[in-house]
């Protein structure tokens, strides 16, 4: 028994002398630097998962050169981060990934903190879940391998919609949805609906306390005459009544206290007051009734002062209730037109090297033979043009550089040179020289270019591009009138082709409307298609493009009608420009009764300028010449385009209205100075070549190509669409040799005499400009409605700056001598 005992205290013995393996992930230090480990490493797979997602692309061809020390990893993070990144998200359940880190790093936080492991647990099966429910979600928003599901989520949305399609695996999954809410935060529809139970029972309370309230704040001093009517009372009860009576004088404050404490003061003093003798209580009932009386005045104020603020912002609960207007919303199905109805061409600018140095050399040896040293030399190279920008040695004059530009052409054996001495802004020279091969600049790049796109420009236009490459795009309403000059097929229609494309990209019918004057007859004809989308014209007019001179001097006319018009409508909103005006419109803080409707710009574009010069002469450039002064402001913007741009066409009025301007190849110097006020334009090469100048630099840029079938489907596109029931009407305007005598005739009158009659009489001010803002007229047509209104008897005569007085006094009165006029 002994031999029994001393062996099977051995093994005892020896297991308790052996140390344990686990023993020392027990001891705090063991968890600390666990702990730190695993929080450390949650950072360090966050910022992995990060760079993966800019980077995985790059480092997929990596991931099986782990070994290899020479190939470098994208990855912040390195191979390793690489690797995990793709295994987690990837490989793994895409952008839910992140909540493996979150993971870890609360493990950590559990481990270095002593929290209990029993709710972490919990936290990593629910963790698992929601991540292959994210995952599976993601998978079925994407049709193809993404980061956001990773392969298992594809995988696992393929394998469902086979079975259960893709409605069935939505119910699936907005089924797991509730179901993981009922089961992890214990959310029940029940507590939902009593939750609003209560809610709505509290709103009838609070509803129902504030009528009684307003019930007793209505009534006046009827307690005193039930208190002489009741009987009498113990001396106790009198005693109770009087303390109480006191003490609400004493907490008499001005303010007033919540409608709960009003309401149940007043009903215990009255029914303290109706056990009371007359006699005995007639100074404290008398307090009583002084204190209501103040009570109830200080309600009434507190009641006006709610509905004085409640009247305050109109304009603001309008907004909050409606929204803010939207002119759009007319059109509001209107679809822009779309980037593959433009013609996209090989825009891949070729450099050529040996050209780049044969030029260089060929003009440092130009200069050398004159005895201009250059210290540097550098090309910039453009889709038609590149620049070469120099640096003299010191003391060399910039004029002696400037007058060689014939003989730099001439050693170049080159067409188009132009020497920029200096470049604005920095301290070189520059040459510019054609390039042998030119680059098509498309009407799809600069369209679909990010500066265009993201454009905040009133009405931005993308003329072309850059020497250096760059989308040029300006802002027509700061220019804000364009003059565009250029010889027979340098590319000027082609310009106004480009201007017009950029407005219909960008701009909705709503906000902008065009009149073409086009006296060749030929050149917008394919814009006849938009006519009730975008064109403007006068009233009882066929065609929106206007081809014969005389229709241009009326709508030109017209247009100074307009101009007035909205100049009228500022002034009563008290804006300044039509940006502040439309701005007030939407807010809803001007009234449509008043004649305020929202603005839309209005573009007038003229082709072959000087054939109108030529044919109308003074009765075309006075109204352009008042345009251009006055409409800046209200959203009349002029784009003149002409062939000659001599000074008997583009005078000096004209000129000095229009800063910005435009320059395609002309013949001589003395155009290229008529329109720019400076030489160059004389050496452009043609084929959409062109110069710019806001009235301070020059800036040369290849002007986009937009051929003709390109416009013929972007019009087509547009004019498909639902439009609105007319072109946008101009102020009617009549010819001053039609005479503004009486009319008596009633054969004769104007088709709106009766529309102006009843409105003269509703508003009994007989005015002619009340006339043009309601019936939107002319004001020599409004003045012709006046005359005949005066020859009719129904508005007296003529009185000076003072309106006519209105002779008939209402609407029977007038129907009765309308009525009259027939019988006669």
């Amino acid at each position: 028994m002994a031999k029994r005992r001393t062996s099977s205290k051995k093994p005892l013995n020896s297991s308790e002398q052996k140390p344990s393996i686990f023993a020392y992930f027990k001891t705090r230090q063991a968890k600390t630097i666990l702990g730190s480990f695993l929080i450390l490493f949650s950072f360090f797979l966050c910022i992995a998962f990060i760079s993966f997602f800019f980077n995985w692309q790059e480092d997929q061809s990596i991931l099986k050169e782990f070994a290899d020390k020479t190939v470098r990893s994208k990855n912040l993070l390195g191979k390793i981060g690489a690797n995990l990144s793709n295994f987690f998200i990837y490989s793994g359940v895409g952008i839910a990934a992140f909540i493996v880190a979150f993971q870890i790093l609360l493990t950590g936080w559990y481990i270095l903190f002593k929290k209990k492991f029993s709710s972490l647990i919990i936290s990593w099966n629910w963790s698992l879940l929601v991540m292959i429910w994210i995952s599976i979600t993601l998978g079925f928003a994407y049709d193809k391998y993404a980061l956001l599901s990773g392969v298992i989520g594809y995988e696992i949305n393929e394998f469902l919609q086979a079975f259960i399609g893709k409605t069935g695996l939505v119910i699936l999954l907005t089924f797991f949805f509730i179901a993981y809410l009922v089961l992890r935060y214990k959310v029940t529809f029940d507590k939902h609906i009593e939750t609003l139970k209560l809610k709505r029972e509290e709103r009838e309370a609070r509803k129902a306390e504030e009528e009684v309230f307003n019930e007793t704040t209505q009534e006046t001093v009827t307690p005193v005459k039930t208190v002489e009517k009741t009987e009498t009372v113990p001396l106790k009860t009198d005693q109770k009544e009087k303390s109480v009576v006191e003490l609400s004088l004493e907490k008499k404050q001005p303010t007033i206290s919540k409608y709960s404490d009003v309401t149940s003061k007043k009903e215990e003093i009255s029914l303290n007051t109706e056990k009371s003798t007359g006699p005995v209580l007639k100074t404290e009932i008398a307090k009583e009734e002084e204190k209501e009386v103040e009570i109830d005045v200080e309600i009434d104020v507190a009641i006006g002062r709610d509905e004085e603020h409640s009247t305050e912002n109109l304009s603001n609960q309008l907004v909050k209730d409606f929204g803010e207007f939207d002119p759009t919303l007319e059109l509001g199905n209107f679809k822009f037109p779309t980037f593959n109805l433009l013609k996209q061409y090989n825009e891949s600018i070729s450099i050529d090297p040996e050209e780049l140095e044969a030029n260089k050399d060929r003009i440092v040896d130009t200069l050398k033979n004159y005895k201009i040293g250059i210290a540097e030399i550098k090309a910039t190279v453009g889709p038609t043009i590149t620049l070469y920008e120099i640096v003299p040695e010191a003391g060399i004059r910039i004029s002696k550089i400037k007058n060689l530009e014939d003989d730099i052409a001439l050693s170049l054996s080159a067409l188009g040179i132009r020497i920029i001495a200096p470049i604005p802004g920095k301290g070189t020279i520059g040459i510019e020289v054609p390039n042998k091969k030119s680059t098509i600049v498309s009407m799809h790049s600069v369209i679909s270019s990010k500066k265009f796109q993201e454009s905040t420009m009133e009405l931005p236009i993308a003329l072309g591009k850059t020497i250096s490459n760059e989308t040029f795009v300006v802002d027509l309403a700061k220019m804000p009138h364009l003059l565009m000059a250029g010889a027979t097929g340098q590319g000027k229609s082609v310009g106004l082709n480009a201007v017009l494309t950029s407005l219909l990209y960008k701009k909705h019918p709503a906000e902008v409307k065009f009149i073409l004057v086009d006296p060749k007859k030929v050149e917008l004809t394919l814009f006849n298609k938009i006519e009730r989308h975008y064109l403007a014209k006068l009233p009882d007019v066929e065609e929106a493009i206007i081809t014969d001179t005389t229709k241009v001097v009326h709508t030109l006319n017209s247009l100074c009608i307009e101009m007035d018009n909205r100049y009228d409508l500022l002034k009563a909103a008290m804006v300044r420009n039509i940006k502040e005006y439309n701005a007030k419109f939407k807010q809803r803080k001007l009234n449509p009764n008043d004649g305020h409707q929202f603005l839309p710009y209005i573009v007038l574009v003229i082709d072959e300028f000087a054939d109108l010069i030529m044919t109308a002469g003074k009765e075309v450039e006075t109204p352009i010449a008042r345009l251009a002064q006055l409409a800046r402001a209200i959203g009349i913007h002029l784009i003149v385009a002409t062939q000659r741009p001599s000074v008997n066409v583009i005078t000096g009025i004209i000129k000095a209205n229009f800063p910005a301007r435009i320059a395609f190849r002309v013949t001589s110097k003395i155009d290229s100075r008529t329109i720019l006020d400076a030489g160059g334009a004389d050496q452009l090469i043609g084929r959409g070549d062109l110069l710019y100048t806001a009235g301070n630099n020059l800036s040369r840029i290849q002007c986009a190509f937009v051929d003709t079938p390109e416009v013929e489907k972007i019009t087509d596109f547009i004019g498909s669409q639902k439009a609105y029931a007319e072109a946008y009407q101009l102020p009617e305007y009549v010819d001053d040799e039609s005479g503004t005598s009486l009319d008596i005739d009633i054969s004769d009158r104007d088709k709106l005499f009766k529309d102006a009659a009843e409105i003269i009489v509703t508003a009994q001010q007989g005015s002619a400009s009340l006339l043009q803002r309601k019936l939107k007229l002319g004001y020599n047509r409004a003045g012709r409605l006046i005359d005949q209104l005066e020859a009719a008897g129904i508005v007296g005569g003529f009185e000076g700056s003072k309106a006519r007085q209105v002779l008939v006094p209402d609407f029977i009165a007038l129907e009765q001598l309308l009525e009259n006029e027939k019988n006669q």
